[in-house]
């Protein structure tokens, strides 16, 4: 069959990494052994934590991989949100938790659940297979399920992810409410990103119907340290608008202690944030109380309203 490339979506997040990896290790005791670990961008604060914690390498950067090649999609399926000749490879299977957008032409293998995290996921096929889960994978499964669902706090949760947790974290010896916290906090530490890489780090292209918009999404412990750069943001935000041509620029400043986000949202629809969330933007900004989940409580609630 040949190499077998896998990797998640563009701007990585932690389950795009570790399932990635995870997956690979999946295939190898499944017998597939010619996989590669990939990523398509640059690994995150609250990544690099997960990997320097456990002392392992980050999946191989590529940009591509050649037409005809296979490969395997985890924590993605949308064209816009994987490599540019995806429709040009052969797509052997997808593992994911977001809404369906892909469309091949031939049958293949396709694993999707409305869970908060594609490891939990992949913790369910490890079980249906009866392979083993050491704590190095315990441990990849169990960061990136915290991560999606900010400690089993947002509206994604579902008790399939707090049972992977409770598992996982006996087979990993780890304390989630403790490490979960540290982890969580490493992804919040922005000092050495410039301002385009913040508004690149989770930044995924949403169209709300026939609003064409990018929607990212940054986590802090202290909104107002983040809004101190709301100006340069701003500036940039209307440059990206330009080059992308686009409708609506929201970025989500999460605050992953008490729950909420700060929008800051520019573009000629930026009223749409105010009719569909009742609030009224000032100086191109609102808080958003309880909102967290960009997939559940952002892109439904926008395109129903759009």
């Amino acid at each position: 069959m040949g190499k077998v490339y896998i990797f998640g979506h563009r701007n990585p997040d932690t389950d795009s990494i570790t399932s990635s990896l995870v997956m690979a290790d999946f295939e190898r005791k499944m017998g597939n052994e010619d996989v590669i670990s990939c990523r398509l961008g640059k690994i995150n604060k609250e990544t690099e934590y997960v990997l320097n914690y456990l002392g392992i390498e980050a999946p191989k950067l590529i940009e591509s991989v050649k037409d005809g090649e296979n490969v395997i999609l985890v924590d993605h399926n949308n064209p816009k949100e994987s490599i540019e000749n995806l429709d040009k490879v052969n797509i052997l299977k997808v593992v994911d938790h977001h809404k369906i957008a892909l469309e091949t032409a031939y049958p293949l293998y396709y694993r999707a659940e409305a869970v908060g995290c594609t490891e939990t996921i992949l913790y369910k096929l490890y079980k249906e297979n009866k392979l083993e889960i050491d704590k190095k994978i315990a441990t990849l499964m169990l960061s990136a399920i915290i991560s999606d669902t900010l400690l089993l706090k947002s509206p994604t949760t579902t008790e399939c992810d707090k049972i992977a947790v409770k598992e996982l974290s006996e087979i990993a010896n780890i304390d989630p409410d403790v490490y979960g916290l540290e982890l969580l906090k490493a992804g919040t530490d922005l000092t050495s990103f410039s301002i385009d890489e913040i508004l690149h780090l989770d930044a995924k292209k949403i169209d709300f119907k026939q609003v064409k918009s990018i929607v990212n999404q940054v986590n802090t412990a202290d909104i107002s340290e983040v809004m101190k750069l709301k100006l340069d943001l701003e500036t940039r935000m209307n440059e990206i608008i330009n080059e992308e041509n686009l409708d609506l620029y929201m970025l989500l400043i999460t605050d992953i202690v008490n729950s909420n986000s700060q929008v800051i949202a520019l573009g000629k629809s930026a009223k749409l944030v105010e009719k569909a969330y009742g609030v009224k933007l000032e100086n191109n900004t609102a808080l958003l109380k309880g909102v967290v989940s960009r997939k559940k409580q952002v892109v439904p609630i926008m395109t129903e309203n759009a």
